[in-house]
């Protein structure tokens, strides 16, 4: 049966990122979502079990591949459980159409949307902001270094410039609540928001040494 304890043991301890408690808070925070939004939950919930399984780590080489690997792993799973072809298609859906960068699919059906949205949101806030960090840290790259004018105008470094945590935070994470899909997450996404551009915001100015 797929449960949150079974779950467990395909996700590493020790990863501050995509470990097993990012997967805890997404499910739980899906689970919300799906049902404000009246989207089937059993679909969410094995979505929401199996998005990171495969190749999520930071810095990983498998990293930007990690959402057609967890699909692929997904159907392996969902087979043995006796799953009906149709649902381990939309299950599959929703983890391919879970990323912010890349290949991934356009979230089409309800479902796909809420997983989406409660996988971004946990980039938001307090959590979203100590995650970010954490991403640094384990990829070995600087909380904080001057972006260069290039990436303010394109979001491209120019060479040798790092990507650090405000990086992200200016690239990706200050821009993700205008992403969301449903009413339901964008409603949770004004305070966390608000939450994490304070801390960046303050986190700029103090390494300037304007406050």
């Amino acid at each position: 049966m797929l449960t949150l304890e079974r779950a467990r043991s395909w996700y590493p301890g020790n990863d501050a990122v995509h470990g097993f408690d990012h997967v805890e808070r997404v499910y739980r925070m899906a689970e919300r979502l799906a049902e404000l939004e009246g989207a089937d939950m059993e679909i969410v919930r094995a979505a929401a079990l199996l998005h990171d399984v495969e190749g999520s780590e930071p810095g990983g080489e498998n990293r930007p591949n990690h959402h057609h690997q967890s699909a692929d792993f997904a159907a392996t799973v969902l087979r043995e459980e006796g799953w009906a072809n149709e649902r381990i298609k939309a299950v599959q859906h929703c983890i391919r159409a879970h990323r912010f960068r890349g290949d991934g699919e356009a979230p089409q059906t309800l479902e796909a949307q809420v997983l989406f949205d409660a996988d971004k949101l946990d980039v938001l806030g307090a959590i979203g902001t100590a995650r970010t960090i954490a991403y640094a840290v384990m990829a070995g790259t600087p909380v904080f270094t001057e972006p260069s004018e290039q990436f303010f105008q394109t979001g491209k470094e120019i060479p040798g410039e790092e990507h650090s945590a405000y990086h992200e935070y200016l690239y990706k994470l200050r821009r993700v609540k205008d992403r969301l899909h449903t009413a339901s997450a964008c409603s949770i996404a004004e305070q966390r928001h608000a939450a994490m551009v304070a801390y960046f915001e303050q986190l700029a100015a103090e390494m300037r040494g304007e406050r």
